[in-house]
């Protein structure tokens, strides 16, 4: 099995987004969600594409879970 090392920059091109660190501090001050607000994936800033991304890689616990989950983390903080 082969592990890829993934950084949050890659992840935000993995879903199309500005992946500058500035880009990814906007999105993050722009997106904060109430730590009750929906799962990750369902929040309503997300495309169909980007949302079903998101899920995979938590459901599959893929290679993107880990940084998906600090994604979650950073925009409930």
């Amino acid at each position: 099995m082969e592990l890829h090392q993934h950084g949050m920059v890659e992840l935000f091109q993995q879903l199309g987004l500005g992946s500058s660190d500035k880009e990814i501090k906007q999105f993050v001050l722009e997106h904060r969600q109430r730590r009750d607000a929906v799962l990750l994936h369902e929040a309503s800033f997300w495309n169909d594409a980007q949302a079903a991304f998101l899920k995979q890689a938590i459901e599959e616990d893929a290679d993107w879970a880990e940084l998906v989950d600090q994604l979650d983390v950073m925009l409930r903080d």
